[in-house]
């Protein structure tokens, strides 16, 4: 209940401040605004307002050049109405398409958007939150607070997907779920446990905590709906999205992927590296990265029971990775001071920073922003990973010697959450922030119908963990054979055709022999060949005589090589009968 009342004590002290900066600022009215001469300046605007929105036209269609294709045709050289209105509607649909790209181009593309600027003899990471916070407005200032708890524990933090809500839990078994930008506190908990992590899952619907034991699942309103006794002892956790994977390692050097669709085990395997205290995973392939004592980096797939990947970062234990989200650098902190950046396609190292004291917490953010903290203080660089920096591009140290705990960026805002040994502190980092956001892929403004519908969306676009790689685009590829496999192939299937033609030809041929065999036709003629009768005699008698030699007629029987009639008594026929009457002779 202390700790309760202390958080408490807390927001209401926040919504006081929140409500001082509401109060209207002092602002110097215009002179002679209220005089003759406020309608000559109301037209002075209204010009220069004018005269800003043809500059902006003129430069939109000017960009707009080199989306178009082709050549307006003229619309009158078309007889036929409809293909005319088709042919300028079509014409009118492709400038429109040209305009918006142009139109993107020029608001959306601009590096320089959300950003701190020095002045001469300056530099930006001299700037403190209190300078940052009376420059900005109202609504951009709220977001900058402490939540001073002191006595609670170390706390560690974590956002939503949609950057929404904040998940704080303390050391000491609290765990609180907020939406921050309202101040609005949704749920509160007391483990009664030691919390070693907190991890928000496919919504803020529900989330994980790594309790001293085992793992718990909580819903928003702070209820343990599941307990995970298979992640046992786990340091660390990190969820996979686009596959409802909840991973997790601890003391024991186990590796566990849990599907929490249907809360099976997907895959666990011991690493043999020890207790792990860094991991997380990459947004590109899924494929999970772990830090170990020895200064390896190990890559892991639930489809492997090996490294995919072994990399050798530190001269000494590997306290914290990261991962950018384009997925083609990561960054290492180790026991040896070194703050590295690796080039994950080709696993070579691209430079490295050193800092005061080892660091276990960085964090990189939507915009490239790498965040480095020690001890009470946090280092902000910027374009840190495709080229080296001199200087880092903010600062921010603690008054009261607060030890940093956890850091977190805040998807969509320029917000960096830190929770540390006295609460948690809310910093604003210009720049931070994705401002061009996906509705869906995550959503800031989601009604609750627009997130049951973005739920259901992403269940049934699941991928299965066989998809987890080292290359994504791989999955539906055919790999390229060898040409020499190829022919080895080729011939196999021919030797294969032709002994099945082989095989074909032999069983027709079978089959051809037997056909007929037992036909009525055939039946009747073997019962015939026990039965004698004059032609027949006389047919075998011709037949003896022929192979006798004998061609002469002999008594009154026929030569070979003749036919007799029907009758055995019949006459010879007589000289010149005719062909019709023939066979009533001899």
């Amino acid at each position: 209940m202390a700790r309760a009342d202390a958080l408490d004590a807390a927001l209401e002290t926040l919504d006081a401040r929140t409500r001082a900066l509401d109060a209207p600022r002092a602002t110097d009215a215009d002179d002679g605004e209220g005089g003759g001469g406020g309608g000559g300046k109301r037209r002075k605007r209204a010009n220069e307002a004018t005269a800003t929105a043809k500059s902006i036209e003129r430069d939109l269609r000017e960009r707009a050049k080199k989306y178009v294709v082709g050549e307006r045709v003229s619309s009158r050289l078309a007889g036929d109405k409809k293909v005319k209105a088709a042919l300028r509607e079509n014409q009118n649909l492709a400038e429109e398409a040209a305009l918006k790209a142009a139109a993107h181009e020029r608001w959306f593309a601009n590096d320089e958007v959300g950003t701190l600027e020095a002045e001469e003899g300056e530099r930006t990471y001299q700037y403190q939150q209190r300078d940052i916070v009376r420059a900005v407005d109202v609504n951009a200032a709220k977001k900058a607070f402490d939540l001073d708890v002191p006595g609670t524990g170390r706390y560690y933090v974590d956002y939503s997907r949609n950057g929404r809500e904040l998940l704080l839990g303390s050391s000491e078994g609290a765990l609180s779920m907020m939406q921050w930008q309202k101040h609005h506190l949704i749920s509160e908990t007391d483990a009664r446990e030691t919390v070693k992590d907190v991890k928000f899952l496919h919504n803020e619907q529900f989330y994980a905590a790594a309790q001293d034991r085992y793992t718990y699942i909580y819903d928003k309103r702070g209820l343990e709906v599941h307990c995970l006794d298979d992640h046992m002892h786990v340091n660390k956790l990190t969820f996979l999205p686009q596959h409802f994977l909840l991973c997790s390692v601890g003391t024991q050097g186990i590796l566990r992927w849990q599907d929490t669709t249907y809360g099976k085990i997907v895959a666990q395997y011991r690493t043999k590296m020890g207790a792990s205290n860094a991991m997380t995973h990459n947004n590109y392939n899924g494929v999970v990265h772990c830090g170990h004592k020895n200064g390896t980096v190990t890559l892991w797939s639930p489809n492997q029971g090996t490294p995919l990947v072994k990399m050798l970062c530190h001269r000494g234990e590997v306290k914290g990775v990261t991962i950018d989200k384009s997925g083609k650098y990561m960054v290492t902190s180790g026991q040896d001071g070194q703050v590295k950046v690796w080039d994950l396609r080709t696993y070579m190292p691209v430079h490295a920073y050193y800092s005061a004291q080892p660091s276990s917490h960085i964090q990189i953010s939507q915009r490239g922003l790498l965040a480095v903290g020690w001890g009470s203080t946090v280092q902000i660089w910027k374009d840190a990973l495709q080229i080296k920096q001199n200087s880092p591009y903010m600062k921010h140290q603690f008054s009261h010697g607060q030890k940093i705990n956890s850091i977190a960026f805040c998807p969509y805002d320029d917000v960096l959450g830190v929770g540390h040994s006295r609460g948690f502190t809310s910093v604003l980092v210009p720049g931070a922030g994705e401002p061009n956001f996906d509705t869906f892929v995550a959503n800031p403004f989601e009604s609750k119908g627009q997130r049951r519908e973005n739920e259901v969306a992403r269940l049934l676009d699941k991928l299965p963990a066989e998809t987890i790689q080292l290359d994504p685009d791989a999955v539906g590829k055919l790999r390229a054979v060898p040409k020499e496999v190829q022919a080895e192939r080729r011939q196999l299937a021919i030797d294969a055709e032709l002994s099945r033609r082989k095989d074909q030809r032999d069983k027709n041929e079978a089959k051809t022999k037997m056909k007929g065999k037992n036909r009525t036709s055939k039946r009747y003629r073997k019962k015939q060949l026990n039965v004698i009768d004059d032609k027949k005699l006389a047919k075998m008698e011709a037949k003896r005589l022929r192979e006798a030699g004998i061609t002469e007629k002999r008594g009154g029987v026929a030569a070979p090589g003749e036919t007799a009639g029907a009758a055995s008594t019949a006459p010879h026929a007589p000289d010149g009968v005719s062909k019709a009457l023939r066979r009533f002779y001899k």
